[in-house]
């Protein structure tokens, strides 16, 4: 009896060696992670091309020395009458700045722009007159068909995307940071165009506008076409276009005026 236990023990320890055996032999083997390449400085460093080197203005407003001048004092070589394009502009040159005479129509430039940055300084009379939208009203439109907003909103109600720095009948700007009609006003903007594919619209325009310094529409979507009456929309695909001053039969004045393409 003690023998047959003797060999069922050793069948049974022979047994447990050759499964560890075979264990050991079938286990899977994981190579070892490759570490990755550790990162350098100058793998994340951008040397070519190099950035365009411009000088600024020497002081807040003044233009850099890559802007188009469209207006610095003397004249309006620059634009040409709304009405015919074959004209000079109607309106009158003063002491440093230009004036809309009402009645005369529009101007425009004779350069046509898609996305842009335009510096303009506007100011209504200083004899406050009339009230609502017909108080200092004018509008800056860019490739001849997006309004800016130029109206006296100082001490004046009118519908809130239809006061000073609206995208005209369409966005009402963040805040009203108009000055008294005794202050030269800025708009200092960045446009962008829209952006068309095959003949439809891929993209809709959008604009940043500084008021005096303060931003007053931060990257808005433009809806479309500025109307009087109606919904905005892009009904037709266009390239680069005349920026515009409005005629709207109202004195403004206008001095400081320049663009950079984008």
């Amino acid at each position: 009896m003690m023998k047959i236990l003797r060999l069922i023990y050793l069948f049974l320890g022979i047994c447990c060696i050759n499964y560890s055996c075979l264990a050991q032999v079938e286990a899977p083997t994981t190579p070892p992670e490759e570490s990755p390449m550790p990162m350098k400085p100058e793998m994340t460093e951008i040397w070519e091309p190099q950035v365009e080197k411009i000088t600024p203005g020497k002081k807040p407003g003044d233009a850099p020395s890559d802007a188009i001048i469209l207006f610095e004092g003397d004249h309006l070589d620059q634009w040409v009458s709304q009405n015919d394009s074959t004209k000079t502009v109607p309106w009158a040159i003063k002491d440093g700045y230009f004036e809309v005479v009402p009645g005369t129509g529009g101007i425009q430039t004779k350069m046509k722009f898609g996305d842009l940055q335009i510096h303009i300084e506007w100011s209504a009379p200083d004899k406050v007159e009339n009230s609502g939208q017909g108080r200092g009203n004018s509008g800056l439109f860019l490739q001849n068909r997006y309004e800016l907003q130029i109206l006296d909103s100082y001490n004046n109600r009118s519908y809130s995307n239809g006061q000073a720095a609206s995208i005209y009948k369409d966005t009402p700007p963040l805040v009203n940071a108009m000055r008294s009609p005794d202050q030269w006003n800025v708009y200092d903007v960045i446009y962008t165009a829209p952006r068309f594919r095959n003949g439809k619209l891929d993209q809709k325009a959008r604009i940043t506008v500084l008021h005096n310094g303060v931003v007053v529409q931060n990257n808005t979507t433009i809806q479309g076409l500025t109307y009087y009456i109606g919904l905005h929309n892009y009904p037709e695909a266009h390239g680069e276009d005349v920026i515009a001053l409005q005629d709207h039969g109202t004195k403004v004045q206008f001095r400081n005026i320049w663009v950079r393409r984008l």
